[in-house]
């Protein structure tokens, strides 16, 4: 605690606080009914929506991470942020339509009713594991080893505060009181994230760079390339990069029930879609609030760091923000925090309402359904407590969590996908795709981790063996499970017979939403042709 002041510390608290308080405040109406608790009654505009994707989304890994990975690397590891934008245009044209017009819950729910129950069942098992051990669990470590190394705290003290906190308010309140804070968490995330920056780039002139020429000579010009990417180096392309991260971002953005439940809870399909629009456009900071400032701390701290890549946005939370804006900053960490493990829990809760308990029992009552969501709330945040703690090395159990999403995230998105565009696939093409795809994979990532071969670890990967990188193999057991799908679907004699009504002609977008759309893509061309 020697490291902060006490006026930093009561900026905490009372961060903590507030953030308890309005979330509490906007829990006693809307959460009266099931619909009401799980998805704010159906009320969520496109402002709040896309605040609240956004929020969910960036986690203190991506604080930390993405300084750390722009004072190694630079802007290229941008791109899986800016690669979101077009995710969202996709969650928004694509999948917004189906989800709204079907009425559902849950995303296990929209596969019961494509295909069957099988694949609902599997989805869901999918969905509360990513929840628990990654959304929540990562999250909570993550904002521990920071908090340890700014406040001296240990982990475990860290991580009891924070569940503490996020628990009140999402147990409480269900999802308007989710939205509702990481409305006001993003507000501090950038605001905060800005404020680095900011005081990074005015600190420049304190070591002899005054001009953006000066700066690409003393970081190197490729740091402030985004596609720039040396493949021997890293092992993978961009092109891998671009193909892996769109068969990721389609999972997490259109078929993730912690990230889509926003979606579910809107209040009609246009403000859907503008909230999605809404967060694609929020995608576009990160890079110049997030990766920018490791590219300064290079140039302005490269001794005080040294190795310990990690300590890149603690070191400069410490060397540039005076008192009162360390608050600030902290309170930005805990709004990454707090916003990722309110958005699981909710999920997690639904998907154990919706997807077990009302399968279970058909005619659970509004106030049962809420009670077991309640308890179900409470239940996984002790688990995530209790394991959390043991996550060890967070870089090396972050890159390998990222590795087992890869095991069933294609299989995911070539159900949905196929699903959504063609009548052809069928209950059982879904479900064999589903656990098809994920075997494939995951016996390939048992190979890749626990076995060598001719004497070489990691050989799948390994460039002295197949050289076929974690991000490669992501899109290469998508096109396995669309060749399952697409087989299975082919010779399958029990022909599914899907309602007409599943596949009405879709509205066009309405002119406002079309627009938007041009515009963000227009953005994103602007900012490749600027940073080649």
């Amino acid at each position: 605690m020697s490291n902060i002041s006490i006026i930093d510390v009561l900026i905490i608290i009372a961060y903590i606080l507030g953030i308890v308080f309005i979330g509490l405040w906007f829990s006693n109406k809307k959460n009266k009914t099931s619909k009401g608790y799980f998805l704010a009654g159906k009320s969520l505009t496109w402002g709040v929506i896309g605040a609240s994707l956004f929020a969910s989304n960036i986690s203190t890994v991506h604080l930390v991470g993405l300084s750390e990975s722009g004072f190694v690397d630079g802007i290229v590891w941008g791109n899986f942020e800016w690669f979101s934008a077009f995710e969202l245009i996709i969650l928004a044209f694509i999948f917004v339509p189906f989800y709204l017009r079907t009425k559902i819950t849950t995303l296990p729910e929209f596969l019961e009713k494509r295909y069957d129950s099988r694949s609902r069942v599997v989805l869901a098992v999918f969905s509360i594991m990513a929840a628990l051990f990654m959304h929540i669990g990562v999250s909570f470590y993550a904002g521990a080893v920071v908090f340890e190394e700014i406040f001296g705290l240990n982990i475990l003290i860290s991580i009891i505060i924070i569940a503490i906190a996020t628990g009140i308010y999402t147990i409480i309140g269900g999802l308007s009181s989710v939205v509702i804070t990481e409305s006001v968490q993003t507000v501090i995330l950038i605001l905060g994230s800005l404020m680095i920056t900011l005081l990074a780039v005015f600190k420049l002139p304190e070591v002899g760079i005054h001009s953006y020429d000066a700066l690409k000579e003393v970081v190197d010009p490729d740091r402030l390339k985004a596609v720039s990417f040396d493949s021997d180096k890293k092992g993978f392309t961009f092109l891998d990069m671009l193909f892996g991260h769109l068969i990721l971002g389609i999972w997490y953005w259109c078929t993730d029930q912690t990230i889509v439940q926003r979606v579910l809870g809107a209040k009609s399909e246009k403000q859907a879609k503008l909230g999605a629009l809404f967060a694609g456009f929020l995608k576009i900071l990160p890079v110049f609030i997030m990766v920018v400032p490791g590219i300064l701390a290079f140039a302005l701290f490269k001794g005080d760091i040294g190795e310990n890549t990690k300590s890149v946005l603690p070191i400069m939370i410490m060397k540039l923000m005076p008192i009162g804006l360390k608050g600030l900053m902290i309170a930005a960490l805990l709004a990454a925090v707090m916003s990722s493990v309110a958005a699981a829990l909710n999920s997690c809760s639904t998907l154990i309402v919706y997807d077990v308990f009302d399968k279970l029992r058909p005619n659970l009552s509004d106030k049962s359904k809420i009670r077991i969501g309640r308890i179900t709330g409470v239940v996984v945040l002790v688990l995530a407590v209790l394991w959390s703690p043991f996550l060890g090395d967070l870089g090396g159990i972050f890159a390998l969590i990222n590795q087992m999403f890869s095991i069933f995230a294609p299989s995911i998105v070539a159900v949905f996908l196929w699903g959504i565009l063609s009548k052809r696939g069928t209950a059982n093409a879904s479900f064999w795709t589903l656990l098809g795809g994920s075997l494939i994979a995951g016996t390939v990532f048992l190979i890749e981790k626990y076995v060598t071969v001719n004497g070489i670890e990691n050989y799948i990967s390994s460039s002295e063996g197949l050289g076929i990188n974690w991000l490669r193999q992501t899109y290469l057991y998508f096109i396995i499970s669309t060749v399952i799908y697409g087989l299975v679907s082919y010779f399958d004699t029990s022909k599914q017979s899907i309602p007409d009504s599943f596949y009405l002609k879709v509205k066009a977008p309405s002119k406002i939403v079309n627009n938007l759309t041009f515009l963000l893509v227009g953005i994103m061309v602007v900012i490749y042709i600027v940073f080649y």
